[in-house]
């Protein structure tokens, strides 16, 4: 299978891929590095029929961060299906060790993308966070966005495979029905939507993003999920707040923009995730 894609792949960029291996790239993916006369590429591939369109969607949310200007992404060079099965390539990006320095700029950057105001709550289609399909559906209130595309489908969904309780849900009514009064007000933002200390890496040039969920949103959704698996290197939040600082009582709000990434976690692998997002709807709704 991986010959005949690669095949496809070499007659796509009318190129000669002179040899492969396989490298670590996520739970869901197939991934390889793949040497062409002009270098090395990141190549990743995974089952079309059961995640539509999913590296058509990632390469339209690499393609939105870099025409930001603000932050580094790998350049999509290519993707396609071929013999039911997707693929996405990318340009290389060769790691290198962090320093503070690094890490005040990564800071720096991602305060830049979110300093770009955006007309409405959402994106333009649904994606997916991880393998999870992403609910995306047009807002002009955040509080309405974070309801009805963020907590309530993924609550509802826990419901249906009977993690959740009836009493579940009504907590997460109530927490809804605060949103209002918890969050502060701010302009629509371009996430990356699933940043956590997997989804980059340092690189020569800058901090590198890659296997976003974007979509436009509140800014603290980013911050929250960065600090949700022990967070990033405080240089790296330094520079954020340098360049943007955050609202009074940021670190207080954290358990309510991590409660979508724990609902996604909870529906994926369920465990102490479903608890550990019971726990936030009980203490905020």
């Amino acid at each position: 299978m991986i010959e005949t894609i690669i095949t496809d792949i070499a007659k796509s960029l009318d190129t000669q891929i002179q040899n492969y291996e396989k490298v670590q790239g996520g739970d869901i993916n197939q991934c390889f590095c793949l040497y062409t006369p002009d270098g090395r590429c990141f190549h990743k591939i995974n089952d079309a029929e059961r995640f539509p369109q999913m590296f058509e969607k990632e390469a339209a949310g690499l393609e939105a961060l870099r025409k930001s200007g603000t932050i580094l992404v790998p350049a999509v060079l290519q993707h396609g299906v071929a013999q039911g099965h997707q693929w996405l390539l990318l340009e290389w990006l060769e790691k290198k060790p962090a320093s503070t320095h690094s890490l005040h700029h990564f800071g720096v950057n991602l305060a830049r993308l979110h300093q770009q105001p955006q007309a409405c709550f959402g994106w333009h289609t649904d994606n997916y966070i991880g393998s999870l399909q992403q609910v995306n559906t047009m807002h002009h209130n955040w509080e309405a966005f974070y309801t009805e595309c963020r907590v309530m489908p993924l609550v509802k969904q826990l419901f249906d495979a009977r993690t959740f309780e009836k009493k579940d849900i009504s907590l997460a009514i109530s927490f809804c029905k605060k949103l209002n009064s918890l969050f502060p007000e701010e302009p629509p933002a371009l996430l990356h939507g699933d940043l956590w200390s997997g989804n980059y890496m340092i690189t020569a040039n800058a901090a590198a993003l890659f296997d976003p969920a974007v979509y436009f949103g509140h800014r603290e959704m980013d911050i929250g999920m960065s600090k949700l698996f022990g967070g990033f290197n405080q240089a790296f939040y330094a520079g954020y707040e340098e360049q943007y600082p955050l609202e009074k009582d940021w670190e207080k709000r954290l358990p309510l923009t991590q409660l979508y990434p724990l609902l996604v976690h909870a529906c994926l692998f369920g465990g102490h995730y479903s608890n550990a997002a019971r726990q936030i709807l009980k203490r905020c709704g």
